[in-house]
């Protein structure tokens, strides 16, 4: 039996394995006639999010802890009256920091800051700009986000699994026509792992054999850089609402698979 062993876009060696008889015993499930193809390959599926979520605000002086505490409570009453007339359900809003300190230090020495967030979770992502818009003219100044999300993350991915799996098919139906072979049958799927807009899928743990019947180690996870830290927009003027309008576009998931085929000749 020989060994085909392929990675993506790079060339193409035979490895011969060493055999006595009518028969030999691969661990990999490959048989005396068949050749080892290995594929690697990346899917794609671009989703419309549905769903967003932002964090919303209050933050106040006064000459009390009291006072500026009495008085954010207030205004986070009136940021949730605003949000549940949108008809945001009561438990998709929910308290994300609460602090009350002194102020030691600028034209505000000695006095007392609070500050009360949000995070609210809109469901419909056609409602996220009214949103913001609603929790800024009741007098909300901290805001952060919109962060556009995927109700059903999940099927998204699925589709991208799909895609990668019939792209891994393609290739390696390009291999096995060059060499004058065709496909088989399927020895093995690994889900590789990878990312849909901030959120990363981790792969699965490689159980590939060589040639001898020891389990190859995994190889080592590809590096992913963090998902961008959401920053506070512009505090708004005192009394002034903002006026936001929300962009969906496509959420795109982008996963990879490697793929071992047993080819024979034609």
């Amino acid at each position: 039996m020989k060994k085909l062993a392929v990675a993506a876009l790079c060339p193409v060696t035979i490895l011969p394995l060493a055999g006595c008889g009518d028969t030999v015993y691969d661990p990999r499930g490959v048989e005396k006639q068949e050749t080892l193809l290995s594929v690697s390959a990346t899917g794609y599926a671009d989703t419309r999010p549905d769903e967003a979520q932002f964090q919303a605000g209050v933050q106040n002086w006064a000459a009390t802890a009291e006072a500026a505490s009495r008085e954010t409570q207030s205004d986070i009453a009136e940021i949730v009256a605003a949000l549940r007339q949108l008809g945001i359900a009561e438990d998709d809003i929910q308290t994300s920091a609460v602090n009350v300190q002194r102020i030691d230090y600028g034209d505000r020495r000695g006095q007392f800051q609070a500050y009360n967030t949000l995070s609210v979770r809109v469901r419909d992502v056609a409602k996220a700009g009214p949103a913001v818009t609603a929790v800024t003219g009741v007098g909300a100044n901290i805001v952060s986000g919109p962060d556009l999300r995927l109700s059903d993350p999940e099927a998204a991915a699925n589709s991208a699994y799909a895609n990668a799996y019939q792209a891994a098919r393609r290739r390696a139906e390009a291999y096995a026509e060059a060499a004058g072979m065709e496909i088989e049958r399927v020895l093995y799927i690994r889900d590789a792992g990878g990312a849909q807009g901030g959120r990363y899928f981790g792969a699965a743990q490689a159980t590939a054999m060589d040639a001898a019947g020891r389990m190859l180690p995994p190889p080592a996870p590809p590096a992913v850089a963090p998902p961008p830290p959401i920053l506070n927009a512009p505090m708004p003027e005192e009394g002034a609402a903002v006026s936001a309008t929300i962009m969906p576009g496509q959420t795109t998931s982008s996963v990879a698979v490697q793929v071992d085929f047993a080819l024979t000749e034609k």
